[in-house]
């Protein structure tokens, strides 16, 4: 498939998904122009906050070729990714990032990301969301463990 037929794929998903009670979202992840998995925003749906429809996406393409690394795979996303999908499609080690919409299309109609995009950018104490540091002497020692430990599988 071409990267145009991947993205109407992507855009086709995002319109069943509002036809069928989900957010206006869809994602798809290919490899070589063959779709390996598909997905779209089931946030209210599933009553997961997490259930963006490129996480989804991920994690079904991860389930599917049975491993975390999405390396030779592409996204295709009806919108320009939150922070928490942005983040996850890096994790993933997808190679490319294709969107329809962007996040000011998003804004527009209550889909809103900036605010956590300049969070992001504040020093922890200073956030709106309040943070601070506990128990770290007690905690280190699983990130020592780790650091020794010679069979670890790195990510």
């Amino acid at each position: 498939m071409t990267n145009e037929e991947l993205m109407r794929r992507a855009i086709e998903l995002s319109e069943n998904s509002v036809k069928s009670g989900g957010g206006p979202f869809g994602a798809v992840i290919a490899r070589d122009g063959e779709i390996i998995a598909e997905g779209s925003n089931n946030v209210t749906i599933d009553m997961d906050p997490t259930a963006h429809a490129e996480v989804s996406t991920i994690r079904k393409a991860c389930k599917k070729l049975g491993t975390f690394d999405l390396s030779g795979c592409v996204i295709y996303t009806s919108c320009e990714p939150c922070p928490m999908c942005f983040g996850a499609i890096y994790w993933a080690h997808l190679e490319k990032i294709y969107y329809a919409n962007d996040r000011k299309d998003a804004g527009k109609i209550g889909f809103d990301d900036d605010f956590i995009y300049e969070e992001i950018a504040v020093k922890p104490q200073y956030r709106k969301k309040p943070s601070e540091i506990l128990l770290r002497n007690e905690a280190i020692n699983a990130f020592r463990m780790w650091e020794k430990k010679e069979d670890k599988t790195e990510y």
